[in-house]
């Protein structure tokens, strides 16, 4: 099955390692082939979140810079048109964003914190309502002497929202309030020290969810209860179970929408390791790995209809995309597009 629904894709790009910033791109709906076709002027735009507001669709941007910002552009037109100026996040190194409640949420690695940024109706983004600092600290002794909140994303029932910290070890579960979008920590669930949990992915029923570390190559399968909003480890995979010279980065975790299969990026290896999931989705086990095309994986994308995944490599410069084998998901590369230190991919 090709590739269908959308006709554009943002790929953003560090413009601290030579990137151009958000590079835009059609894609082919037949081949799944992404072709540049001009660029929306942006710093260091690790990561894309799409939203919708009064006139229509908006690409919003953080910049993973001391300190931190977002932006905003309305994408409505051909031409992106950009929403005001950057908005700082009060903090720094924004790593993540997603939109929840009306409001814009961005994890700042750098300051171990997430802020929530309130949206005016037509989508621009107002200075944070309120900023949660992460408390704690991990193991390792350079990579978790203070939080590292790495993503933030609501969950599938849209009642709560999780944030991955790396630093501490732990994936806090929280609650936003309704007028405010202030939020409380309702749960914290701690992993196994020194695993650095950097993002995590549902599973399509809503009842699972993978959390991939970045210190320690595992998948931690957790149980989730949207009802309770609580999340519960339950079996630990390795993506190496036979072991792995040389150091390791699992960056992106990708499940597919049937829910029989997980993808994970892998950047000291430069592979994309495929683990399949059984009918319940508790059950997790490596098939195989393949080269991801480049060097240095930071992101890895479904295409719209799930039947091809993209990486983001950021070493090598470029974005290659894969077709998957329906029976085993694994996946074959198709083709590749240069963007100079490539760090994400979005499709609207």
């Amino acid at each position: 099955m090709a590739d269908s629904g959308a006709e554009r894709a943002f790929i953003g790009s560090f413009t601290s390692e030579g990137g151009r910033g958000i590079v835009l791109a059609s894609l082919d709906p037949d081949s799944g082939a992404l072709t540049a076709t001009g660029v929306v002027e942006a710093v260091d735009p690790s990561y894309l979140a799409l939203g919708l507001a009064a006139g229509g669709p908006v690409l919003y941007a953080v910049s993973e810079t001391e300190p931190g910002a977002v932006t905003a552009h309305d994408i409505a037109a051909p031409v992106p048109r950009p929403l005001g100026a950057p908005v700082p996040v009060d903090g720094d190194h924004p790593t993540h964003l997603s939109l929840s409640r009306g409001h814009l949420l961005t994890a700042n690695y750098g300051s171990g914190s997430v802020s929530v940024l309130p949206l005016a109706d037509d989508g621009t983004p107002r200075p944070p309502a309120t900023v949660l600092r992460h408390r704690g600290s991990g193991p390792h002794p350079d990579r978790q002497r203070a939080p590292h909140a790495h993503q933030v994303l609501p969950d599938p029932s849209g009642r709560w929202v999780l944030a991955v910290d790396l630093g501490t070890d732990a994936v806090r579960v929280l609650a936003l309030d309704p007028a405010t979008g202030a939020p409380t920590v309702h749960a914290e669930t701690a992993l196994p020290p020194g695993t650095g949990p950097r993002h995590l992915a549902f599973h399509p029923s809503g009842r699972h969810a993978y959390v991939l570390g970045e210190l320690r190559p595992v998948v931690t399968v957790c149980r989730w209860d949207a009802a309770a909003g609580a999340l519960e480890p339950v079996a630990e995979v390795p993506l190496f179970p036979d072991g792995v010279e040389g150091p390791v980065s699992p960056s992106a975790p990708v499940v597919s929408p049937d829910g029989r299969f997980l993808w994970a990026a892998e950047r000291g290896t430069d592979t994309i390791v495929v683990l399949a999931l059984d009918a319940t989705g508790e059950r997790a086990h490596v098939v195989t790995s393949v080269p991801c095309g480049g060097r240095w994986p930071r992101d890895l994308v479904l295409g719209p209809t799930g039947t091809r995944l993209y990486a983001a490599n950021q070493h090598s410069g470029d974005v290659t995309w894969f077709d998957l084998d329906a029976a085993t998901g694994v996946p074959r590369r198709a083709g590749s597009l240069a963007v100079p230190a490539a760090s994400t991919v979005l499709f609207a």
